[in-house]
């Protein structure tokens, strides 16, 4: 990586780069693999006359072993002011260096970068966790991840159907139409108890800060994947879909993170042993995922920098092998 120079690279190309099926390969390499990923930066910004904003930082970089060297660094920024102006509250930007040189390669929308991995992080969870057999989805929510669950999810599981419900109508009717129109057989559900028992794989990613998913609707040989909750607050699954399931996680920031497990595990509800391992041990196969076609899996996770930098490198070096 000597002939260093600055790309640009816009959101298409960013897209572009991270088709589903070898994004999620290229995750379960990564995490399998490790890197260093220290813990994210938060910083607090005051505001006059709207609320206050944050900048967060997430880096990530090679281990010094690794034949190819990279680092990156997404920065984030939340102003909650924005929703009056009609722009959106959250903008994040990657930027991918040589690992060796420290020379800037790239600049990337981080935007794209994050709701990818995202919900391919979640689709290679259910490869290890969903039943061989699965073909029904369900989507809890409709905002612009919620929407990239399908197509994911098609990656490693042959899904048939794909059932959304969003606590606002409107928004499940638009992601219906568009997946239909897409070629994927998809309805609207209003009755999320009855459509919660009927699927095969639930994935929600709301902002929901008490649960909507209730152990007692949920069926034997189930996978549920929850996106949404990324802090203590939040909270997607109630206790008893806890207690019933067996449960993973992307990486153990999630016993810290995410309500999902805090609120259970402080309450005495499960205690952290309840939770069997996490990404890395599935893909380096020290742990079972799935071991029964009847019983209930449990995936949380709340964003890794080790799979931001493998969505930018795999961006990166796609872009530059095209142009060789």
């Amino acid at each position: 990586m000597s002939d260093v120079s600055l790309e640009l690279i816009n959101t298409e190309a960013t897209v572009a780069g991270l088709p589903y099926g070898a994004l999620v390969d290229a995750l379960q390499s990564g995490f399998a693999a490790g890197c260093t990923v220290p813990v994210r930066h938060h910083h607090h910004i005051q505001k006059r006359s709207e609320p206050d904003a944050t900048l967060l930082l997430m880096p990530a970089w090679s281990k010094a072993e690794d034949q190819d060297q990279f680092l990156g660094v997404k920065l984030v920024t939340v102003v909650p002011g924005n929703k009056a102006r009609g722009l959106p509250g959250l903008t994040s930007t990657y930027i991918l260096y040589d690992g060796v040189t420290g020379q800037q390669l790239a600049l990337m929308d981080g935007n794209v970068i994050t709701s990818r991995r995202t919900v391919a992080t979640s689709a290679l969870a259910a490869r290890y966790l969903a039943r061989d057999d699965a073909k029904s989805l369900l989507v809890i929510g409709s905002g612009r991840v919620a929407s990239q669950i399908p197509d994911a999810y098609r990656a490693v599981r042959a899904i048939e159907k794909v059932l959304v419900w969003d606590i606002i109508p409107e928004g499940a009717e638009k992601l219906v139409r568009s997946l239909n129109d897409r070629g994927i057989v998809s309805e609207v559900v209003t009755d999320l108890e009855q459509a919660v028992g009927k699927a095969d794989i639930i994935s929600a990613a709301t902002l929901a800060t008490s649960p909507i998913i209730t152990g007692a609707w949920v069926r034997k040989g189930t996978h549920i994947d929850l996106i949404g909750g990324f802090t203590p607050k939040m909270r997607e699954a109630d206790d008893a879909t806890l207690k019933a399931a067996r449960a993973f996680v992307d990486t153990r920031e999630a016993l810290r993170e995410a309500g999902d497990l805090v609120q259970p595990i402080q309450s005495g509800v499960v205690a952290e042993e309840h939770v069997l391992g996490t990404l890395a041990d599935l893909a380096n196969r020290n742990v079972n995922g799935r071991t029964t076609t009847d019983e209930i899996t449990y995936f949380k996770a709340v964003g890794s920098g080790l799979a931001d930098l493998v969505a930018a490198r795999m961006v990166y070096q796609q872009m530059r092998a095209e142009r060789q």
